[in-house]
C-alpha cells in the first residue's frame, strides 16, 4: 500500500489557526488524531500523512462545513509554506514565485503535485492530490488553490488580482455554497470538472514583488535543496547527484569531486555507482544545467552571459553551443519565444 508521505508542521498549523478561529477544542482535536500538541513549537517537525489526512478528516466531520478546504485558505501565512514560503518573498515577480511551486513543494507536504503549463496569453497550474480519503481529498484540493490565491495577492500587494477561471474535481457543494467561490477568486468555477486546475493571464505574472531579493533567494533556495536531499533519503543515488549539482550550479561551481565529497564519496567510486544505474555524471549535469537555463530564460530578467556564468560555463559561447543543441534555438530565440508564443 503506497503511503502518504509526510506533511510540515507549516501546513498543519494552518489548519489549526483555522480550527481555532471557530471556536474547537484543539487538545481534544489533537487528541483524537494522536498527534502530540508540542509539535506545533518546531520549526521543521513533520507528521506522516495518514496522520495529517485523519486530522482534516476530523475537522471535516466536526464542523460539518462543505466548504472548509476553501474558508481554511483565508488562514495562509508565507510560514504555511515552510521555506517555500520565504523564497517566494524574495521573488521579484509573481511569475518567478509561481516557477518556484513544483521544485520546492515538497518541502510543505507530499499532499499532491502542481504541473505548469503555459498556452498563448493563460498559464495553467493544475494539482494533483496524494491523498485518498474521499471527504479530504476535495477539502485539500480547495484548500491549496484558496491558500494560492490570497498568498499571491498578499505578495503582489494587489488584492484584486485573481485567475481567469478555476476546474475543480470535486462536485458542487451546493448552490448556496457556490457564491462563497465567486466571492473569494473573482472568476468562473467548474464543478465536476477532469482536472484540478488554476488559470491565470500570463500578465499576471509580471506583477512585481513587495521585497525582491536575488541574494536572499539564492541562499534560502540552496537551504531548500538541502532540506529536499534530506528528505530524500530512500532515493536513487542519480536523484541525490542532481540535487547536489543543483546547489553547487547556484554558486556557479560544477566540481564533481565536490558532489563527491558531499555523498560521502570519492569521485572515482561515485563514477563506478552512476556507471551501475546507467548514467555518467556529465549526462546528469547537462540535465540540471539545461533545465535551470530554461528556467532563468523563462522566469527572470538576467541577462544571457550572466545565466552562463551561473551555470558554470566559462565562455557564453559554450553556453549558447550546449543550448542549441538541446532545444534548436538559441538561449535568446528560447526567451523570445516564451514571451511571445504562438497562440
Amino acid at each position: 500500500m503506497k503511503t502518504l508521505g509526510t506533511a510540515s508542521v507549516a501546513a498543519l498549523r494552518q489548519y489549526v489557526r483555522a480550527a481555532e478561529s471557530a471556536g474547537m477544542d484543539i487538545n481534544r482535536l489533537f487528541d483524537q488524531a494522536e498527534l502530540d500538541q508540542n509539535i506545533l513549537d518546531t520549526d521543521d517537525g513533520r507528521i506522516n500523512g495518514e496522520q495529517f489526512q485523519n486530522f482534516i478528516r476530523l475537522l471535516c466531520e466536526q464542523t460539518g462545513n462543505p466548504i472548509l478546504g476553501l474558508e481554511t485558505g483565508d488562514f495562509v501565512q508565507p510560514g504555511s509554506y515552510s521555506v517555500l514560503g520565504y523564497i517566494t518573498m524574495s521573488c521579484a515577480t509573481l511569475g518567478e514565485a509561481v516557477a518556484r511551486i513544483a521544485p520546492f513543494e515538497k518541502l510543505v507536504g507530499d499532499m499532491g503535485t502542481t504541473s505548469l503549463a503555459m498556452k498563448g496569453e493563460d498559464i495553467k497550474l493544475t494539482w494533483n492530490c496524494n491523498y485518498t480519503d474521499p471527504v479530504v481529498r476535495p477539502q485539500l484540493v480547495d484548500n491549496v488553490f484558496a491558500s494560492w490565491v490570497n498568498y499571491a495577492r498578499w505578495l503582489a500587494d494587489n488584492q484584486e488580482a485573481s485567475p481567469s477561471s478555476v476546474k475543480l474535481r470535486r462536485s458542487s457543494p451546493g448552490s448556496e455554497f457556490e457564491t462563497a467561490y465567486q466571492e473569494r477568486w473573482h472568476c468562473p468555477v467548474a464543478f465536476s470538472a477532469d482536472e484540478n486546475s488554476l488559470t491565470l493571464k500570463k500578465s499576471l505574472l509580471e506583477i512585481r514583488l513587495r521585497q525582491p531579493d536575488p541574494l536572499l533567494r539564492k541562499t534560502l533556495e540552496a537551504h531548500a535543496l538541502s532540506q529536499l536531499a534530506s528528505l530524500d533519503t530512500d532515493s536513487d543515488l542519480t536523484s541525490k547527484v542532481r540535487h547536489s549539482i543543483q546547489q553547487q550550479l547556484m554558486q556557479g561551481i560544477t566540481r564533481q569531486d565536490m558532489v563527491a565529497e558531499d555523498l560521502g564519496m570519492t569521485s572515482r567510486t561515485l563514477q563506478r555507482k552512476l556507471s551501475q544505474e546507467g548514467v555518467s555524471y556529465q549526462k546528469l549535469l547537462d540535465e540540471v544545467r539545461q533545465k535551470m537555463a530554461e528556467d532563468y530564460l523563462r522566469n527572470s530578467e538576467l541577462a544571457i552571459p550572466d545565466i552562463a556564468l551561473r551555470l558554470g560555463y566559462s565562455e557564453t559561447t559554450s553556453f549558447h553551443r550546449k543550448f542549441k543543441a538541446v532545444t534548436g534555438k538559441t538561449p535568446g530565440e528560447f526567451r523570445q519565444l516564451e514571451e511571445n508564443p504562438k497562440t
